[in-house]
């Protein structure tokens, strides 16, 4: 039923399938959680939208009996590891992600081994095995704070987004040993398309997620996480903003601000004006509805790794 990674049924024809989901949600105790990269129409469905740590926060602080995750692999198994009785599902097991996959977890665990001097701090935006090798996690909203929580001479490891990890070095003053990973979406804005943008639209501000490369970083206004791009716009005085993070997190721009413009920044290769995640946007409101309806793909993880995942997580959140 899942050889191509998610439950390949067509929808019955004529069905109503906004009102489906919502009646398989209800009658199965199931809340829908989306990351602001997803597409609009799911971000319209899900019961609560945001960054991936909040979302599985809040999924545990619910009463529910099954989460669906429309988000991607390394998200779910998140909210696996905080909610380890409630069933967890993924509308597509293809859902990876580019920056957790450049940290493959054998490769970390030789390079944390020659550096066993060093505490190692891990973004959100890893597999639960990468977790489970790090001793405090955070996220791109919280990683000052969790950098500046340790003594300064205290050596450490950042992984795996290099260029989050030197973005968190240049405002800390510390000297992090950064892991060589990336992600797609971010790293292939261009600076000189962004400028075109700008050049044609001179009173937008450019605002950037810290995974994007230095060189866009410099001439942006702005830079934060997911969330704090989206707090940005809607208290910024200003009324157009060039976009540089996935293209989703548009529609809830465009949402709480209609009387605003938003470009979404363009990528180097590309004939289109976006920038979007291949694996977050695999999930579609047909997946959501058989997703549901089957509970299945389901994330199921060993309750060992589960444990040691989880410590890093609880420490971050101490803090």
């Amino acid at each position: 039923m899942l050889e191509k990674g998610y439950i390949d049924k067509p929808v019955p024809e004529g069905i109503d399938i906004i009102k489906a989901i919502r009646n398989l949600c209800k009658d199965k105790n199931a809340v829908i959680l989306a990351h602001f990269y997803q597409d609009g129409d799911v971000q319209d469905i899900a019961d609560f939208v945001g960054d991936s740590l909040d979302l599985s926060r809040k999924a545990a602080e619910t009463t529910a009996d099954i989460i669906v995750f429309a988000g991607v692999h390394f998200m779910a198994e998140t909210a696996k590891i905080l909610s380890p009785d409630k069933k967890v599902l993924l509308p597509d097991l293809n859902a990876g992600c580019s920056l957790a996959d450049s940290c493959p977890t054998e490769d970390f665990a030789a390079f944390k081994a020659r550096n066993t001097d060093h505490i190692v701090v891990s973004y959100v935006n890893t597999t639960a095995e990468v977790k489970a090798l790090s001793d405090i996690c955070c996220t791109s909203t919280n990683a000052v704070k969790v950098v500046e929580s340790l003594p300064k001479d205290q050596k450490i490891i950042f992984a795996p987004d290099r260029n989050l990890g030197n973005y968190i070095n240049s405002l800390t003053n510390r000297d992090m040993l950064v892991w060589d990973g990336a992600c797609h979406v971010h790293e292939e804005f261009s600076l000189e398309r962004i400028l075109e943008v700008k050049k044609e639209n001179p009173e937008a501000k450019i605002i950037c997620h810290p995974e994007c490369q230095k060189p866009v970083q410099i001439v942006s206004d702005f830079i934060g996480s997911t969330s704090a791009l989206l707090k940005y716009v809607t208290e910024d005085p200003g009324n157009s903003y060039i976009v540089a993070t996935e293209s989703g997190i548009l529609h809830q721009m465009r949402k709480a601000n209609p009387d605003k413009t938003f470009f979404p920044a363009p990528p180097a290769d590309s004939t289109c004006a976006c920038n979007d995640c291949k694996y977050m946007k695999l999930h579609t409101l047909e997946k959501l509805y058989n997703c549901l309806k089957y509970e299945l793909p389901e994330i199921e993880m060993d309750e060992e790794l589960r444990l040691e995942a989880e410590i890093p997580i609880r420490r971050m959140l101490a803090i």
